[in-house]
């Protein structure tokens, strides 16, 4: 059995790839991430010290999921995520004595009291809302420096069901009632770990009132007057395309490489 396998090495957000996008191969070392159980595909962080092999270059993942297909990243995905996990949970959050990676498992196991920390991901809700046939609402975050206007989002709260936080954030975000809410799809993101459930409602009642510190501007805006939106291979790309032109918004056909 070869000793080098497909890896994703991390530097933060920042993936090691060559100058076509594709991964490395490397030797296998004791404290890999297995992403397969015949350790084929692993995961690893480059350290600060650690020098970028020539050929190679540390890519933002936001890229890629601009130039993968949906499979490689979401298998990216997966990687960067266990790895952060895995660097925040070194400690108990019980006792607080240090932790151990389980043999067979993901799981960070305290020798001392031996409570096991699994990794977890944060669900967000993303609602494209439409008014009447030819009309979407979009919003421009107000920390975002760009003038991309993109979709009412937010994180689920605790006791919370799916479509209840799709309407409570679409009130608190823009002051409107909403109806007809769908599930569509849903896709890894990992900034840090969130699981985005697509949606789609329509517009019931109100007026435009935007959370002044979440938003600097929110529009219902005609399909052929768009402005900059998410960029391709986004969840919020996918669901404003579905709705203007009916493509699919995920295609689950595809098998894990």
């Amino acid at each position: 059995m070869s000793m080098h396998s497909k890896a994703y090495i991390f530097r933060q957000q920042q993936l090691l790839v060559d100058e076509h996008f594709q991964l490395p191969q490397a030797a296998r070392l004791q404290h890999d991430l297995y992403l397969s159980e015949n350790g084929e595909i692993i995961a690893r962080d480059l350290k600060e010290d650690e020098l970028v092999p020539e050929g190679y270059q540390l890519v933002p993942i936001r890229l890629l999921v601009q130039v993968w297909s949906r499979v490689q990243f979401e298998q990216a995905s997966r990687a960067v995520q266990l790895l952060e996990w895995r660097r925040n949970h070194r400690f108990c959050s019980q006792c607080g004595h240090s932790t151990q990676q389980h043999a067979s498992q993901y799981a960070m196991v305290c020798s001392s009291c031996g409570y096991n920390q699994y990794p977890r991901v944060n669900p967000c809700v993303i609602t494209i809302i439409t008014r009447g046939t030819d009309e979407i609402l979009l919003a421009k975050n107000a920390r975002n420096k760009t003038q991309m206007y993109s979709l009412i989002a937010g994180f689920v709260e605790v006791g919370e069901t799916l479509e209840y936080a799709v309407r409570r954030e679409t009130l608190e975000e823009v002051g409107l009632h909403i109806k007809n809410i769908q599930y569509l799809s849903s896709q890894p993101w990992p900034f840090p770990s969130n699981l985005m459930m697509a949606f789609k409602a329509e517009y019931q009642e109100g007026e435009i009132q935007i959370q002044e510190n979440e938003l600097s501007d929110a529009q219902f805006f005609k399909f052929d007057q768009l402005p900059e939106i998410p960029f391709k291979g986004s969840i919020a790309y996918a669901m404003i395309q579905h709705v203007i032109h009916g493509t699919p918004v995920a295609d689950d056909s595809k098998e894990w490489l």
